[in-house]
């Protein structure tokens, strides 16, 4: 028999209880375990994931959300500009700038970034303030809000990826705001957030100075090349995307019809049916083939 003090040892070595500790157990430790995270999403959908829950009352209509999504841009941008804070715009808020220097009218949140040093300083200086804009007449209050976790160095369990956010009190629409540092010792020079989206210094400074939804704004120095190692190359030239499609004639991204959809979605099926039928027949003439070489060898 085996003592029970060995047993005791053994049971707090693989930390389970004698008789098995249950799944559900298990499973409410390692929620326990869980990083709380900062920022919290009414959540539910995708676009309802681009909302801060304390601020959300209702989805912002389609027709309505780019008007937001402008003065927020606009008001972040002016905000830090006056305080000589150096952003930029990032991911697919830089793509809309590439376009036409506009917010690409499928996007329900924007993207900008800092260096880790400046996130520090917004910490130390200007966290949980609040900035009131006036837009067309009527007055907006925006919230710049830090995630305390901004200091940590990886992502972690992925709760805090997004560094800080600035925010409109009134509906909830925010800005992602993420730091950007060298934070892997085997790579200098190479500066990159919690998703480990990566950039060289020199593909980054010197910014350029530029305007985005009509104020200055700052993008990186090289980029082209940056959007094109995140999106690949035909973000650059595909001209119809989420339903919408690329209006030369005024530059901008035009929703397209119903009846557009439904032609581009019969001919992409046809296109489907067209390359299976290709391939059926290919792999019918190599079997075709492979058939008389082995008559042949016989």
């Amino acid at each position: 028999m085996i003592p029970s003090s060995v047993i005791s040892l053994l049971v707090a070595a693989l930390s389970i209880s004698p008789a098995g500790a249950s799944p559900t157990a298990r499973f409410d430790r390692l929620k326990r375990d869980k990083t709380p995270k900062y920022f919290i999403e009414p959540g539910g959908s995708l676009a309802l994931g681009h909302y801060d829950k304390r601020f959300f009352k209702a989805e912002i209509p389609y027709g309505e959300h780019r008007d937001v999504l402008r003065q927020l841009v606009r008001s972040y941008l002016t905000t830090l500009h006056e305080h000589g804070v150096e952003t930029w715009l990032a991911h697919g808020t830089l793509l809309g700038w590439w376009w036409n220097g506009q917010i690409m009218p499928w996007d329900y949140d924007l993207d900008v970034q800092v260096s880790n040093n400046t996130m520090q300083w917004l910490g130390d200086n200007m966290n949980r303030t609040e900035h009131t804009h006036e837009f067309n007449g009527n007055s907006k209050t925006y919230l710049l809000d830090i995630n305390p976790h901004h200091v940590d160095i990886d992502r972690g369990d992925g709760m805090n990826i997004i560094d800080a956010r600035w925010i409109d009190t009134t509906n909830g629409m925010f800005i992602d705001i993420t730091g950007v540092r060298e934070r892997e010792a085997d790579r200098p020079g190479v500066w990159s957030c919690k998703n480990k989206h990566r950039y060289g210094s020199q593909d980054l400074w010197p910014m350029r100075v530029t305007e985005f939804e009509g104020v200055k704004a700052r993008i990186p120095y090289n980029f082209e090349q940056i959007l094109r190692d995140e999106y690949g190359d035909k973000s650059l030239v595909v001209e119809e995307f989420q339903n919408h499609r690329w209006n030369h004639d005024i530059s901008e991204w035009v929703k397209m019809s119903d009846e557009e959809i439904k032609q581009r979605k019969e001919e992409e099926e046809a296109r489907k049916k067209e390359e299976e039928a290709k391939k059926k027949e290919e792999e019918a003439k190599k079997k075709e083939e492979e058939a008389k070489k082995n008559e042949k060898t016989d």
